[in-house]
């Protein structure tokens, strides 16, 4: 019977270290995602139970507010709505309605996300969205919008249709004088927007999944380089 002989090619070799140090890459990757989540579940938790930080027209430190608890008193104005697209709840696609909140008393305002609603299976035609026009106050977390950005490209304007958000986009689009986050609203309105911004354990195994699938990939991209390195000593035929 012949022996074998670990004769490895330079491009196989080449092919298979950037093939498994992709996979490793994305795996710890997404490690990371879900220990985020994980991080991110006790920060909400405690912020449940936290007095709210009121927010007006003085300036903020975005890093200070992220993911704090606060409370802004103002008027919606509906003519700065945005809808975020392809959001998709319960299996429904629909849009996040971000309106920017003007702040009692002053011309400052804050975005707020307002809450889910679904779409109506008609791209030339949104939702109708209710707005309040009296005074309203708005609790929720703070968070820094669009932190975590990658899109495939700059078009990701369709009027008020965006695919993602950045304070510095829509301050460039939009003119408003903004507090640099915004508010996901936790109090209940009688809106019909759907308010739940919690983190289920399905959301944290996904990414947990995910990682598995990578690192299952740079081992079965190790093997194939392995099996097809080991090559018949002619030598000893």
């Amino acid at each position: 019977m012949p022996s074998r002989r670990f004769r490895p090619s330079l491009w196989g070799t080449l092919a298979a270290l950037i093939g498994i140090a992709v996979g490793v890459a994305l795996g710890f990757w997404q490690v990371g995602r879900a220990q985020e989540k994980l991080q991110l579940v006790a920060v909400m938790e405690r912020q449940a139970v936290a007095l709210p930080i009121q927010i007006s027209a003085a300036s903020v430190s975005a890093l200070d507010l992220d993911h704090r608890k606060v409370e802004a008193r103002g008027h919606f104005d509906p003519r700065g709505m945005i809808l975020l697209d392809n959001r998709v709840r319960g299996g429904r696609v629909g849009y996040e309605v971000v309106m920017p909140l003007r702040l009692a008393g002053t011309q400052m305002h804050i975005l707020v996300n307002r809450g889910w609603i679904a779409g109506t299976g008609d791209r030339q035609r949104l939702p109708d969205v209710t707005t309040p026009a009296e005074e309203v106050s708005i609790i929720g977390l703070a968070v820094v919008p669009g932190q975590k950005l990658y899109e495939l490209s700059e078009e990701a304007i369709e009027g008020v249709v965006w695919q993602n958000l950045t304070i510095e986009r829509y301050v460039a689009n939009m003119g408003y004088s903004i507090h640099p986050v915004m508010i996901r609203q936790g109090n209940e309105a009688q809106d019909g927007l759907v308010r739940d911004w919690a983190i289920s354990e399905r959301q944290i195994n996904v990414h947990r999944s995910y990682a598995f699938q990578w690192f299952a990939l740079a081992v079965l991209i190790l093997f194939i380089y392995l099996a097809m390195s080991f090559k018949r000593d002619s030598t000893n035929a």
